[in-house]
């Protein structure tokens, strides 16, 4: 995520009212409780499922009450940063961890990021053997009918429309678009001009390939590179055609 991406999910973190389901401040100047931060990191993607975002945020180093910047100094060896993911993952539900810790240095002081990923359709995410989630601003257990409502995701769940949150449109193939936009022409000749007009983005969307320009599992599997199949792990990137020549045949 680039530096402009940043300061724009600070900003709009800093805009809030309040703090959020799914956006946490924490002064941390100088450390901050591991269990806590286990603990948050399951609140908050669980949370996020259940408000149908990709993500949510805790961040470290803002005051809050009145979101000033205070700088944050926790961890401040890069490679000390980066080994929070195994030792959360080691402690939720399938390993599940941070997408990415990110810095920001302000005027004002550090600021630390994390990027908590929504917890997985019909899963919902422990740590430490324990779910939690959030009332209003405060951290609380999971209560049965959010844990029931994350679980029976799992029995209406379309695959092929989830999100793949580590993807990016530089895991599609442009060629593999192109032809797709020539196709969408034929079967729909009255929006030739239309499709020549629409970016990828656009064209994508109006497909149904994309969500709201995020990347979904059809994406990868009829868009993506060959080196994007690990993406939907551990479904293989393969269609199979089975050719009936009669009713019940083969």
């Amino acid at each position: 995520m680039s530096e402009q991406e940043l300061n724009k999910i600070l900003s709009e973190a800093l805009a809030l009212p309040a703090e959020t389901e799914i956006v946490e401040f924490k002064e941390a100047k100088e450390n901050y409780n591991f269990g806590k931060i286990g603990k948050y990191f399951s609140a908050l993607s669980n949370e996020a499922n259940l408000k149908g975002k990709p993500f949510a945020w805790l961040i470290f180093g803002v005051e809050n009450t009145k979101h000033r910047i205070v700088g944050s100094n926790y961890r401040p060896n890069r490679k000390d940063l980066d080994s929070l993911k195994k030792e959360i993952g080691d402690k939720t539900t399938n390993n599940i961890s941070f997408v990415e810790i990110y810095e920001l240095h302000k005027p004002e002081g550090r600021v630390v990021i994390f990027q908590i990923p929504a917890a997985p359709q019909g899963i919902p995410v422990a740590f430490e053997g324990f779910y939690y989630g959030r009332a209003n601003d405060s951290l609380v257990a999971l209560n049965i009918e959010k844990i029931d409502r994350i679980r029976n995701q799992a029995l209406n769940r379309d695959w092929s429309r989830n999100i793949v949150p580590e993807a990016t449109f530089a895991d599609l193939d442009g060629e593999a678009i192109r032809k797709a936009r020539e196709q969408s022409k034929k079967k729909h000749i009255s929006l030739i001009d239309e499709v020549d007009r629409w970016d990828d983005v656009t064209f994508l969307n109006k497909a149904k390939v994309t969500l709201n320009g995020q990347i979904t599992n059809t994406a990868i599997l009829l868009l993506g590179k060959d080196e994007a199949s690990p993406l939907i792990s551990p479904a293989i990137a393969q269609i199979s055609w089975i050719l009936k020549d009669a009713p019940g045949g083969l």
